[in-house]
């Protein structure tokens, strides 16, 4: 199928079938989310719309969730966006308690309409609905989707009018940019959805534009080949030094593993040699007093991309002073790294004597020459954090060509979910025979000993 997800963010008057379909959705999400904003959206009672809850999970929650929490300053007043993905009851429960049934609207997210995690999220919620007395004619007013099943979304009692069309040539990872980031427009207003789309589509021309030797995603994707490939690095950590980027390596790590977790060829061909990374990391300064023990003094190679935010987020700007200090040093401490005999002046001059100096100097020396990337953004604003996701999107695909591997599917995950199905329908029941006994046992003590 097509990957043609940086038409959901083009500028300007349609020019193809593509870009007309996404306008008429875009006007579309502009109604909706006025209306909602506006009040003219009741719930069953007669009340206007306080609280969004969005239920998705993979594609359809990571990115919407990161950018509603990136856009705080953004946050329309007097109403609160909620994300629920885990199958995990916890998840939807303890989002819900306390929340007003007559003010809350859901958003279900599903291209199909039947993903395992996201049906049951949303038919529990229809229930609780159903439970704070809403009647079955109502729902409507209390629910939206956004899905390529118009019969399974009609059927579950959401109104035509109401359900915001995928497309196949839009995989989940790549999906924010389209009705999947409904819950930003309406956290954030349908303006500031539409600066994040600006902001992707500059950094799709600077990709299109932009000489080999100036092109940023090409040259993250050719840093990350070279480690991966002539150094043998198994992972990279991704450290954003702002609070409000937490969720973002979390969004980054389905769009980089999803898309380059693969050991067969674009032409189906076992490969033989190392493909996606493991990409991992937090917000700084959180991570500096957890794991980058490791990345100073470990014995494995991890590349690091460093992300600053130039302009204050808040109007503590010291505490952003510390915070760009903060970053910095980390990137400067592993280029330097410290020497054995840099360790040994430092404790002498500390008034330790010979044999502290002797026994404490090997522990304090700090390897250095280590690979970082440091990335300045000017502020994190909807147009700036759009051209960073964008960045990282072509960074992915520009290392599937290197690969050789297709960047676009992901066969792996639908394993997962066949297996999942076939597991659920045997719980209570005799396991197969033909059936691993790990599966078998393991099943015995969950639920037959119980």
């Amino acid at each position: 199928r097509p990957a043609l997800h940086t038409a959901l963010r083009f500028q300007g008057k349609p020019q193809t079938e593509h870009e007309e379909a996404v306008a008429e959705c875009r006007e579309q999400m502009r109604r909706f989310t006025e209306s909602v904003h506006s009040g003219s959206w009741r719930g069953f009672t007669g009340e206007p719309i306080r609280h969004i809850v969005n239920i998705g999970i993979g594609g359809s929650d990571l990115g919407p969730r990161m950018v509603v929490e990136a856009l705080r300053p953004w946050h329309c007043e007097g109403l609160s966006t909620h994300f629920v993905a885990n199958i995990d009851g916890a998840d939807l429960s303890d989002t819900l308690a306390g929340l007003p049934a007559a003010n809350t609207l859901f958003i279900v997210a599903s291209k199909s309409f039947s993903t395992l995690e996201t049906r049951q999220n949303a038919l529990s919620a229809r229930q609780w609905m159903l439970d704070a007395g809403c009647g079955e004619k109502q729902l409507a007013q209390h629910f939206a989707a956004v899905s390529s099943n118009i019969v399974a979304a009609q059927d579950f009692g959401i109104a035509a009018e109401n359900i915001f069309p995928m497309w196949n040539w839009v995989g989940g990872r790549y999906s924010l940019w389209s009705a999947i980031g409904l819950p930003i427009a309406l956290a954030c207003g349908y303006e500031t959805y539409a600066q994040l789309l600006a902001g992707a589509h500059d950094m799709d021309r600077h990709f299109a534009s932009a000489p080999l030797s100036e092109n940023l995603p090409v040259l993250m994707a050719l840093i990350h080949f070279w480690y991966r490939q002539c150094w043998g690095t198994g992972s990279q950590v991704v450290l954003p030094y702002a609070q409000r980027l937490a969720k973002f390596p979390a969004w980054l790590q389905q769009l980089d593993m999803e898309s380059l977790g693969k050991s067969v060829s674009r032409e189906g061909h076992p490969v033989d040699y190392p493909t996606g990374s493991v990409i991992w990391g937090t917000e700084g300064s959180n991570g500096q007093h957890s794991f980058h023990q490791l990345l100073h003094q470990g014995t494995d190679l991890i590349p690091a991309d460093f992300i600053a935010i130039k302009e204050p987020t808040s109007p503590l700007v010291e505490q952003h002073r510390w915070l760009l200090a903060c970053c910095l040093s980390q990137s400067q401490a592993l280029l330097r790294g410290k020497t054995l005999h840099e360790a040994r002046q430092e404790l002498e001059q500390q008034g330790h004597t010979h044999r502290e100096v002797h026994a404490l100097a090997p522990h304090k020396v700090v390897p250095g020459n280590r690979p970082s990337n440091t990335l300045i953004v000017e502020r994190l604003d909807p147009r700036h954090l759009g051209a960073l996701l964008a960045l990282y999107e072509h960074k992915v695909f520009v290392g599937g060509c290197l690969l050789g591997i297709n960047p676009f599917d992901q066969w792996g995950v639908e394993l997962g979910k066949l297996l999942g199905a076939r597991v659920h329908e045997a719980i209570g029941q005799v396991a197969p025979e033909d059936w691993d006994d790990s599966t078998r046992s393991l099943l015995g003590k969950l639920f037959d000993e119980a």
